[in-house]
């Protein structure tokens, strides 16, 4: 099995047509994913790659949706907790960023969250009926 760092995938999803050594990598990246050799794909390595796409690329979050969609279904890639991740992956596209729908897709053995960031993550938690629970330590 091959482990796949955030920069193959995200040569793999992203078209970055104005650069040469980007559309060499993307072609390697091709190979290597569309291979049918068995790969895997850690949390972090999502995480990352969401960031690169929002942040650098400006990917809106149903285009990032699709992306995580489509790693999701490919047989032979073993996603690290693909349980939490598919959690996250419902929870980003209703409205929680991704980060947080990650984290707490992550905690879901534990009897609450805590966080300080009350209005994007513990009050849309709370609106979406979340478990566990999200709160703000006083």
């Amino acid at each position: 099995m091959i482990g796949l760092d955030t920069n193959v995938l995200a040569r793999y999803y992203i078209d970055d047509a104005a650069d040469k050594e980007a559309q060499r990598q993307r072609l390697a990246a091709r190979r290597l994913i569309e291979s049918g050799r068995p790969l895997m794909v850690s949390k972090s390595v999502i995480l990352e790659l969401e960031w690169v796409m929002r942040g650098y690329y400006g990917f809106t979050p149903a285009q990032i949706a699709l992306v995580v969609q489509h790693l999701l279904a490919q047989t032979h890639i073993t996603v690290e907790d693909r349980a939490s991740v598919e959690q996250a992956l419902s929870n980003y596209q209703a409205k929680l960023d991704f980060a947080d729908a990650l984290h707490h897709a992550s905690y879901k053995a534990c009897a609450s969250v805590a966080s300080f960031d009350d209005k994007k993550f513990a009050r849309r938690a709370k609106r979406m009926g979340l478990a566990p629970a999200v709160v703000v330590p006083a």
